[in-house]
């Protein structure tokens, strides 16, 4: 197998790591819509990745990583984390994660060490997300979602399927609904899917999908 994997193995091993992580469904169908591609393009690409020793593609429960492919997606996972911290002091917290996309694969192994030491080893992303091997540190953190109406939560965590919907990192900084601020769920109507947050001193709607993708500690 070549020593790195090219930009598109990497998207796709930092995918399968997520969804293998909190156990979500891995099927062509979903992965070609959250990559933006054609299903027989993901296709292709997972038998390349086969071949390169990177996924198991006789699993009933669809592709997994194998050992390998783990230990890849461990790397790309940490160093996307790892650019984004460093592009938080440059850059708005919500065009990190967009910019950390594109700089993840050109970090060597000689640069990660050096991130690591800068930002004290962090065990989260400025998303909230936890770094690889440290996911324990989010285990009691709790979808947004599930808060009845009146508890006040302190934000944590937005999930990286939510990072990668259009518009949502912004409108969350828009709103000051970012990892370590506090809020009070003011009403939960289920019949129309929304969450209404007090933030200090403004009212947020949230839809069910995405509160599902933001957890919150009690």
């Amino acid at each position: 197998m070549q020593s790195q994997p090219s930009p598109t193995i990497e998207d796709y091993l930092s995918l399968l790591f997520v969804l293998e992580r909190d156990n979500e469904p891995v099927v062509g169908a979903r992965l070609a819509e959250l990559l933006g591609v054609k299903p027989p393009t993901v296709t292709n690409t997972l038998k390349r990745m086969s071949r390169h020793g990177l996924v198991a593609l006789d699993n009933p429960q669809g592709p997994r990583l194998t050992s390998s492919g783990l230990q890849a997606a461990r790397t790309v996972m940490r160093r996307h984390m790892l650019a984004e911290w460093m592009l938080v002091r440059l850059l708005s917290w919500s065009k990190a994660h967009e910019h950390a996309h594109q700089m993840e694969h050109a970090i060597s192994d000689e640069l990660e060490a050096a991130l690591v030491k800068e930002w004290n080893d962090p065990r989260t992303c400025p998303h909230g997300n936890p770094m690889p091997g440290h996911e324990s540190v989010v285990a009691d953190w709790v979808p947004l979602a599930a808060v009845p109406a009146g508890q006040s939560v302190t934000i944590r965590r937005v999930h990286e399927l939510a990072e990668e919907t259009p518009g949502l990192l912004a409108f969350l900084e828009e709103k000051g609904i970012l990892p370590g601020c506090t809020a009070i769920v003011q009403e939960v109507l289920p019949f129309n899917q929304t969450i209404t947050l007090r933030v200090e001193d403004r009212e947020v709607s949230l839809g069910f999908p995405t509160a599902r993708y933001l957890f919150v500690e009690l």
